[in-house]
């Protein structure tokens, strides 16, 4: 079954910096853009950042030029590379495919930036 496991959440200061990783298992992970979410608490969950298979990548407004995703195929493996913390960047960070006509997600990494 397919299995989307986070990992590299944590409390960073305004500027700091952080790097989530996403193991993902079940699926055949070269065929499949993946996706990073993230939802804070009372605002609905918006995508972030995309990496397709030809390693096309795709931001959000709010975290261009701040956040980079990118992808190891060979690991299974997405990363989100994020620079420059603000503190609306808070929230619960997904990692997100969509897979056989459903989507699937992880159980989510908590990042908190403190001012």
């Amino acid at each position: 079954q397919v299995q989307l496991v986070e990992s590299g959440g944590g409390l960073v200061q305004s500027g700091g910096f952080l790097r989530l990783s996403c193991e993902a298992s079940g699926f055949t992970f070269s065929w499949y853009t993946m996706n990073w979410y993230r939802q804070a608490p009372g605002k609905e969950r918006e995508l972030v950042a995309s990496v397709a298979i030809t390693g096309r990548t795709n931001y959000a407004d709010s975290v261009k030029g701040r956040f980079t995703i990118s992808r190891d195929n060979a690991k299974n493996t997405v990363y989100l590379q994020m620079n420059n913390l603000k503190p609306d960047d808070t929230a619960v960070y997904y990692c997100n495919v969509h897979c056989g006509s459903r989507d699937y997600w992880g159980q989510g990494t908590q990042v908190s930036v403190s001012p």
